[in-house]
């Protein structure tokens, strides 16, 4: 038996990708609705997009990191990451310090505000996880986090 999504060929021997079995385009699907159920929160109540609210995510459990940091905890791209954080720092949800010893890195931190804010969306992305979740038993959950952990790390030494 083959795979869900072996390469099929036509009868012109030219590969077919049956997508809705393809593991990239499964994860991407799964990753933007489950991201679209707790951003459709965020964007009415706070006006923050994935992206702003993604970066504030890091902040909140890193403090003090740079947004090149915050850009490569998430694989988000540079130039999103910094218009986000611009967009952040302009409504006051960021504060920004440089380094002491290198004037040309910042450190990003949740603001007052910003803190606030994280407060009230947090809880909120728990309770999605958690009900997510909550089709698992525990040690399906355990193996869940395995394979992603994983994964993580074939895609990485795949592309490191």
């Amino acid at each position: 038996m083959t795979a869900p999504n072996a390469a099929d060929a036509t009868a012109n021997e030219h590969p077919i990708l049956n997508l809705e079995h393809f593991l990239p385009y499964r994860l991407s699907v799964l990753s933007n609705r489950v991201s679209a159920d707790i951003a459709r929160f965020y964007q009415n109540r706070f006006g923050l997009s994935v992206t702003e609210w993604r970066a504030m995510a890091v902040l909140g459990r890193f403090p003090g990191i740079s947004a090149m940091e915050v850009a490569e905890r998430t694989a988000m791209d540079k130039v999103a990451v910094s218009r986000a954080v611009n967009a952040l720092l302009g409504r006051e949800l960021l504060t920004r310090a440089f380094h002491e010893s290198d004037r040309r890195r910042s450190m990003l931190r949740l603001s007052e505000s910003g803190r606030q804010v994280y407060d009230e969306i947090v809880p909120l992305a728990l309770r999605l996880e958690a009900s997510l979740l909550d089709a698992f038993s525990d040690d399906e959950k355990q193996q869940l986090g395995r394979l992603l952990d994983k994964l993580d790390a074939a895609e990485m030494k795949a592309h490191g």
